[in-house]
C-alpha cells in the first residue's frame, strides 16, 4: 500500500513536533517536509552532527516516516526574472542578501545543490521544487516575443540547473519538479521542451499535482500516462473551476484567493473538478509506487478539517488495487 504523507508548507507557522503529533493522530504515514519554517534547514542538516537525527527521532515518536523533503521557495529563485520584493518575503535572508537579481539566483543554485546533499543525509531520494523561469512574464506573448528569446530562457534553465542536477546525481537524490504556473515547465508542452533542454537526464522528473492542470484544461490522466517514467512524486491538491457567467476567468483577475470572483480556486482534496479516480487508476497503471502527499490548501476551509478530511478521501481511492487477472479471464475455457 502506498503511504500517504501530508506536505508541510502550509503548515509552517507550527512547530514541526505539532505538525507531527497532529498528523499522526489524523493517521498519516508521515510527512513530505518543508525546507522552511523549523521543519527542515538545509544548512542546520549539514553543520550539526545531530540535527539530522533530531528530526528522524521527533518523527519516530510520532510513528511517522518521510520519503521527500521540498524546496520550493529557494527553487523558485534559481532561474526567476525579475527577482524582486515577492521573492524577499519568501526567501530566507541568508538567500535574499543584498538583494542583486543575481546575487540571489547563485546563493539559491547553491542552496539547492545543499538540499540535495540535506536529503541524502536524512535517508531520502526525493527532493519536490520549484525551477523558476527567466521567461513566464512572456506567457501573453505580448508584446510579440520572438523564438530565439524562448530559447534563451530554456537554455538559461539548462545552463542554471544542470550543475545541480550534477549535484543530485553525485547524491543520489531526484529532483521532482513540480509542473506550476510561473515556472520553466507550467503545462504539457513546456514540461516537453524542458526535459528536451536538460537531454532527459534522470536526475530531474516530475511531482504530479493535478489541481495546477485542471483549470488549464490539460489532462491530468493524460499526462501521467504520456510522462510516466518521470513522475518520481505525487501531491494531491484539487482546484474548482467556476468559468462560465461570462465574467470569471482562467487567469484569476488579480484576485485573492476565495474571492468568488475568481474564476478558479485551489479548493481541499476531493471537493473540486480533479477526476481523482481516474487518476489512481492511472496511477496504478503506469505502477506508481512511491507516496501519495495531501498539499492542503483550501482559503475557504479550516485547515484542521481538511486535513483528515482529504486523508480519509485520498485513502479511500488508494484502497483500489488493480486485479490479479482480468475480469473477462473467467470466461476463457
Amino acid at each position: 500500500m502506498r503511504p500517504i504523507t501530508l506536505f508541510t508548507g502550509q503548515w509552517a507557522d507550527l512547530p514541526f513536533d505539532e505538525v507531527c503529533r497532529l498528523a499522526s493522530g489524523w493517521g498519516y504515514d508521515g510527512l513530505e517536509i518543508a525546507c522552511w519554517g523549523d521543519h527542515f534547514d538545509v544548512r542546520r542538516a549539514l553543520a550539526e552532527e545531530d540535527y539530522v537525527a533530531r528530526k528522524l527521532a521527533t518523527l519516530a515518536k510520532h510513528d511517522l516516516k518521510v520519503w521527500a523533503i521540498s524546496n520550493h521557495l529557494v527553487g523558485q529563485a534559481v532561474c526567476d526574472h525579475p527577482v524582486d520584493e515577492r521573492h524577499q518575503a519568501i526567501l530566507p535572508p541568508h538567500i535574499w542578501g543584498d538583494g542583486d537579481p543575481e546575487g540571489v539566483r547563485t546563493r539559491a543554485a547553491q542552496e539547492m545543490k545543499d538540499t540535495a546533499r540535506a536529503a541524502a543525509r536524512l535517508g531520502v531520494q526525493t527532493v519536490v521544487g520549484f525551477t523558476g523561469s527567466s521567461i513566464w512574464h512572456t506567457v501573453a506573448m505580448f508584446p510579440p516575443v520572438p523564438e530565439s528569446m524562448i530559447e534563451r530562457g530554456y537554455a538559461d534553465f539548462a545552463d542554471r540547473w544542470n550543475p545541480i542536477l550534477d549535484v543530485f546525481d553525485a547524491s543520489g537524490v531526484r529532483f521532482a519538479h513540480e509542473v506550476h504556473p510561473s515556472e520553466i515547465a507550467y503545462d504539457y508542452w513546456t514540461t516537453v521542451r524542458t526535459l528536451e533542454a536538460i537531454g532527459h537526464r534522470p536526475a530531474f522528473g516530475l511531482n504530479w499535482d493535478p489541481s495546477h492542470f485542471v483549470w488549464q484544461d490539460i489532462d491530468p490522466v493524460n499526462f501521467l500516462y504520456d510522462f510516466r517514467d518521470r513522475i518520481y512524486h505525487v501531491d494531491c491538491k484539487d482546484t474548482k473551476v467556476r468559468v462560465g457567467d461570462g465574467r470569471r476567468g482562467r487567469l484569476g483577475s488579480h484576485l485573492p484567493w476565495a474571492d468568488l470572483r475568481r474564476g478558479w480556486d485551489f479548493i481541499s482534496t476531493g471537493r473540486g473538478d480533479v477526476p481523482w479516480e481516474d487518476c489512481f487508476r492511472a496511477l496504478n497503471a503506469i505502477s506508481y509506487e512511491g507516496p501519495i502527499s495531501i498539499e492542503w490548501e483550501d482559503a475557504g476551509m479550516d485547515r484542521l478539517q481538511g486535513a483528515p478530511e482529504a486523508l480519509a478521501f485520498v485513502r479511500s481511492l488508494v484502497s483500489i488495487t488493480p486485479p490479479t487477472s482480468t475480469f473477462d479471464a473467467a470466461f476463457e475455457r
